[in-house]
């Protein structure tokens, strides 16, 4: 993706550069994007980005995969003293606060508009971004499997698949969510998966 000749010379220009490549992206696409524009924004020279990456696709690809969350490499160290259902709710703020994000939702608009002109740009995103989410989410329900909260039969691949899906069509609508009515939509995704809780309903009494 990235065509580096040597060792960059001053880190702080690659941070401005893959800062501005990925604010432009996510304002205008790849192809509102330009050498000419990543450079002025980051205030650097074009020879300054040439030196580093020789077009702006590997520019941008860089600048997704920079951008990504830091992600543990291994479950947390209370996964295995932990009931799954305690250990989503604990994930939850965090990947609520994703969802509701601006940014991160302008981004995987745009790299999902440009995944047939611009395929690297999508395999980049799905090295950097997915492959570690999935790893980790398939270890869950793995375990969830292996307690007995999951039906043992259950492909995981396909319970993330239609997790992911559910996220991700809820993302591309036109009202965005707050962080409080993301947590409400993942809550709502993870009980049908079986991974939380089903609340238990208070009845109600009749009126006399």
């Amino acid at each position: 993706m990235t065509n580096r000749r040597g060792r960059p010379r001053n880190p702080a220009a690659d941070k401005a550069i893959l800062q501005a490549a990925l604010d432009l992206f996510i304002e205008g696409g790849v192809e509102g994007t330009s050498i000419e524009q990543i450079a002025k924004r980051a205030g650097v020279g074009k020879l300054t980005v040439y030196r580093r990456w020789d077009s702006k696709e590997a520019v941008i690809a860089a600048a997704i995969e920079s951008a990504r969350d830091e992600i543990p490499e291994t479950m947390p160290a209370d996964f295995a003293d932990l009931p799954v259902a305690a250990l989503v709710e604990k994930a939850l703020p965090g990947l609520a606060e994703a969802i509701a994000d601006p940014r991160l939702r302008a981004m995987i608009a745009r790299v999902f508009g440009s995944s047939v002109s611009n395929p690297a740009l999508m395999a980049t995103y799905w090295e950097n971004y997915v492959v570690p989410r999935r790893r980790i989410t398939r270890a869950l329900l793995e375990r969830a499997q292996a307690d007995g909260v999951l039906d043992a039969t259950a492909d995981p691949d396909v319970l993330i698949d239609m997790m992911v899906g559910a996220v991700l069509f809820r993302l591309i609508q036109p009202e965005p969510l707050d962080a409080a009515g993301a947590r409400e939509y993942l809550e709502s995704v993870y009980r049908r998966a079986g991974l939380l809780d089903t609340p238990i309903e208070t009845p109600v009494r009749e009126r006399r």
